[in-house]
């Protein structure tokens, strides 16, 4: 068996039932024997090879099964990944931290429009983002500590995602068009070993209204992995990356596995796999570890 239909449900609902993965066994070509990897939550269905692109044959399970059910379909061969990269807002955090910032100044509803429209592609990524930052010119930076610490959650499963990779010898690195002033703080809270992100202009303690050049954008978090790929020496297959915005399409494309992680739909439908029900460990899953394995040390 050449390649796998991993099937995943919220484990909050243990949607996933034994005549689930019976109809998804019958929209798969030559299926072979399920393999839970925890009863009602996640079960992997192998089969000995396509018959249509796996996109496709992913949809078609995801019709066969019609509940609350995920499915990523990939080859077998690399499925256990040697790097990870992720975006940080509304992906490993439920918010995003720019919206948050917009908020203390009264513009949150206007940030938050810009910001949309940028993560559905309809706006390129810098301008927008410059155009975001100029408005937050003459915020304390000091308000940073107060959004961390009432207004950012951390998007259930992402500390035993890098925890669990962590333990297995892959390298993780959180990759944000976002701001520096929570990456670094987010990242270790998750366990990263490392953050990329922008750097604000601060003056006395107060936000300039800029943002260093150059920005990192779509194409920055491509070459990410790629540098990060190279300095391992790693195939291509051997790497993945998590999103949700347009930005972060270029990544997803580069990686072996490109997941969009409750996504915008353009995101969604151009992603190798998506994750719209589940949480993130989801993609540990995808790897084929079982829930026994998992750790967040």
């Amino acid at each position: 068996m050449a390649y796998v239909a991993t099937l995943v449900s919220h484990p909050a609902e243990k949607a996933l039932t034994p005549a689930m993965l019976a109809h998804a066994s019958q929209a798969l070509p030559h299926a072979g024997a399920a393999t839970w990897l925890n009863p009602g939550i996640a079960a992997d269905l192998p089969f000995a090879r396509p018959d249509a692109a796996l996109a496709d044959i992913a949809a078609r399970v995801r019709t066969a099964v019609s509940g609350p059910i995920d499915v990523i379909v990939q080859p077998i061969a690399h499925r256990r990944k040697k790097l990870f990269l992720a975006d940080m807002d509304s992906t490993m955090i439920g918010q995003e931290c720019i919206d948050e910032l917009a908020d203390f100044v009264g513009l949150k509803a206007e940030v938050s429009e810009i910001t949309d429209r940028a993560m559905r592609g309809e706006l390129a990524f810098e301008p927008a983002l410059r155009e975001r930052v100029a408005l937050l010119r003459g915020l304390p930076v000091g308000v940073v500590d107060e959004i961390i610490a009432s207004r950012i959650t951390l998007t259930p499963g992402g500390r035993a995602l890098v925890g669990t990779m962590r333990s297995k010898g892959a390298y993780t690195a959180l990759v944000s068009g976002g701001f520096t002033v929570f990456t670094s703080r987010i990242g270790a809270m998750i366990g990263f070993h490392e953050d990329r992100s922008n750097w604000l202009d601060i003056t006395d303690g107060k936000l300039g209204g800029t943002v260093r050049e150059p920005i990192l954008g779509k194409e920055a978090k491509r070459a990410a992995l790629v540098e990060l790929r190279g300095k391992a020496g790693l195939l291509a297959e051997e790497t993945m990356a998590v999103g949700d915005g347009a930005n972060d399409l270029a990544m997803l494309g580069e990686a072996g596995l490109g997941i969009a992680f409750r996504a915008k739909p353009a995101v969604a439908a151009a992603a190798h796999a998506r994750i719209d029900h589940a949480d993130l460990t989801a993609l540990l899953y995808a790897q084929g570890y079982r829930a026994d394995e998992f750790t967040t040390a």
